[in-house]
């Protein structure tokens, strides 16, 4: 009986430190499995993101901004809010987003305004090239040069052997000075060679009404507003600063067939970008979020309905665009004189 008592105490002591053992191999494995679970962690802010855009509601860029914001929301499980900050060319947002805390919370749903603002040598606050970080590039939302219906401009080269003649005397409206709209203007005044008269407003819509009623000659201006434009027969398209042609535009042909110059494809970018110090790893995820909504087939018909081309195109194209229109613009403004 001893004997058996004794075998049953070795066996349940035998137990208790297999049971013993496999508890302590489980914490092990416990302890590792918790840096591993952090690692692979969503590397997300830890508060909702708000998304500035530089316009009023209502406009392109803050449908795009909203459309990207709300399937956002959607994959990542945090509210993502759109800020409407208008005013000063886009420098009143950019600036707001410069100083924010970097910590993925807020972004700056930017544009190619954002660079020509910044180059026109004003007193800011803020450095696009070093305030900073690049995660997406959205859309192309390209210009157009757009005239009345009843126009004598027939072509695109009607208008520039009109300028070669009458040096300073065509004119063109932009929604103001230093905009997008007014150098790429200005962009196609100096590729062929000719003097235009830039015509600045405050905002696409007195711009469109004084072209329509003849106080300007031509418009640059987006697709999505020459579209609208042209649906309603109020005005014809001379020329995209476009690769091909938009089909929506009845025909119009790009810049460069209408005139044989190349180069003459100005993007006219939108995209994502967060203040500069914001962690990589963070900057990383975003972009893979972003880039799945973009790509997605709901919001490519939301962008095309805006008569904007998609590009959905990562942090390292956004980086080369930022530099190209650093660039491109620098020269435009040294060239033409154009000052604050």
């Amino acid at each position: 009986m001893a004997q058996n008592g004794a075998l049953a105490f070795q066996t349940v002591m035998t137990m208790k430190k297999t049971i013993a053992s496999v508890f302590a191999a489980l914490s092990v494995m416990a302890a590792g499995a918790i840096p591993a679970a952090h690692a692979q962690a969503p590397d997300l802010p830890a508060k909702p993101i708000h998304i500035v855009v530089p316009f009023t509601p209502g406009g392109a860029q803050d449908i795009i901004g909203r459309a990207i914001g709300t399937k956002l929301a959607e994959r990542i499980g945090l509210p993502v809010i759109v800020d409407n900050k208008p005013g000063a060319g886009g420098v009143i947002a950019a600036e707001s987003v410069a100083k924010a805390a970097p910590d993925g919370t807020t972004l700056f749903l930017a544009s190619g305004g954002a660079i020509s603002i910044a180059l026109l040598g004003g007193k800011l606050t803020y450095d696009p090239a070093r305030d900073f970080a690049p995660i997406a590039m959205l859309v192309d939302t390209p210009m157009t040069v757009a005239v009345r219906m009843d126009s004598p401009f027939k072509t695109l080269a009607d208008l520039i052997d009109a300028a070669r003649k009458s040096p300073g005397k065509v004119s063109f409206a932009s929604t103001g000075n230093g905009t997008i709209t007014h150098l790429t203007g200005e962009y196609l005044a100096q590729r062929a060679g000719v003097k235009m008269l830039h015509v600045p407003y405050r905002g696409a819509g007195p711009a469109i009404n004084d072209t329509l009623g003849g106080q300007v000659d031509f418009i640059v201006t987006s697709v999505a507003s020459a579209e609208a434009m042209v649906t309603g027969r109020k005005m014809r398209v001379l020329g995209t600063f476009t690769g091909r042609r938009i089909p929506s535009l009845q025909g119009a042909p790009t810049v460069t067939e209408a005139t044989g110059l190349g180069g003459m494809e100005v993007p006219v970018w939108a995209g994502l970008l967060a203040p500069a110090k914001t962690p990589p790893a963070m900057l990383r995820r975003l972009e893979a979020e972003v880039l799945a909504v973009c790509r997605s087939p709901v919001i490519h018909e939301q962008f095309e309905k805006l008569g904007a081309l998609s590009t959905c195109a990562g942090a390292p194209e956004l980086d080369r665009m930022i530099k190209a229109d650093t660039q491109r613009w620098s020269e435009v403004i040294k060239q033409g004189g154009i000052q604050e």
